[in-house]
């Protein structure tokens, strides 16, 4: 009994291309491979982020900020949303100054996070808001 009905035993395997066009990209796709190919290298880039933040738990960090109402914090402070307090262009403009303002949050408000937990609450923040190179 044949485990597939899509496939038939009796008929011959399709015939291969000839190996130079395998190499080849199809037609269609050539005047995109540059366009993806900038698109692939960028999202590499985004992914990898400022080495501050390579090896940060997001999850951690997304927990973290839920946890201590981070934003709750923010609205108080800044009004509206909250939002007001991520000014990429301000005075946070490096990786080690948001690392640096985690940290000084944690230390006013006596949170006691570790380094670690400062470093993937930074990384959110990073990722959500600041988008360093």
């Amino acid at each position: 009994m044949n485990p597939c009905p899509a496939q038939r035993h009796d008929s011959a395997p399709a015939a291969l291309p000839a190996a130079a066009s395998l190499h080849r990209p199809a037609r269609w796709l050539r005047p995109a491979l540059p366009l993806l190919a900038a698109a692939l290298l960028h999202g590499a880039a985004t992914a990898a982020g400022p080495a501050e933040f390579r090896d940060a738990d997001l999850a951690l960090g997304d927990r973290l900020l839920k946890e201590h109402r981070c934003a709750g914090c923010h609205v108080q402070k800044f009004g509206g949303d909250g939002s007001a307090i991520y000014r990429p262009a301000g005075r946070i403009n490096r990786p080690a100054a948001l690392v640096a303002m985690v940290e000084r949050c944690n230390t006013e408000l006596g949170l006691q996070l570790f380094p670690e937990d400062v470093t993937a609450i930074a990384a959110v923040l990073q990722r959500d808001h600041y988008r360093f190179k």
